[in-house]
């Protein structure tokens, strides 16, 4: 298990910067490691790739607004690092099966995916976004 601390770095580092773009260039120039060797070992060991989790995260962020908040959701796509509505309205609905706009007046807030904190149970998927 000596890639633990490798993703908890990762997930540690995507957290504390979710608000800004993220790419695997700049994750891996920030924690000095090789982004292929990154790519690779958090997918294995995750189930999921870096990119996925950055935007499953995003997107559960989003839910949340949509439901505790009263922010346009142009707005919402645009904090959730989305250049248009539609764009985050085709990958919302992907990840919730609904559009931003019901999954608003649903009123119910629930998370597609987690944040990794035991990641030798998420390779069964529960990662997936």
């Amino acid at each position: 298990m000596k890639d633990e601390p490798l993703i908890e770095k990762i997930v540690s580092y995507i957290n504390e910067h979710i608000e800004e773009d993220l790419s695997l260039d700049k994750i891996a120039k920030e924690l000095n490691y090789s982004k292929f060797y990154m790519a690779r070992t958090f997918a294995e060991k995750t189930g999921c790739t870096i990119y996925k989790y950055i935007q499953g995260q995003r997107l559960t962020r989003a839910a949340r607004k949509l439901v505790e908040s009263s922010k346009p959701i142009v707005e919402i796509a645009y904090e959730a690092r989305y250049n248009s509505q539609q764009a985050f309205t085709l990958a919302f609905g992907r990840l919730y099966q609904c559009t931003p706009q019901s999954y608003r007046r649903n009123g119910v807030f629930y998370p597609k995916q987690t944040q990794i904190t035991d990641y030798t149970r998420m390779k069964g998927g529960m990662m997936a976004a």
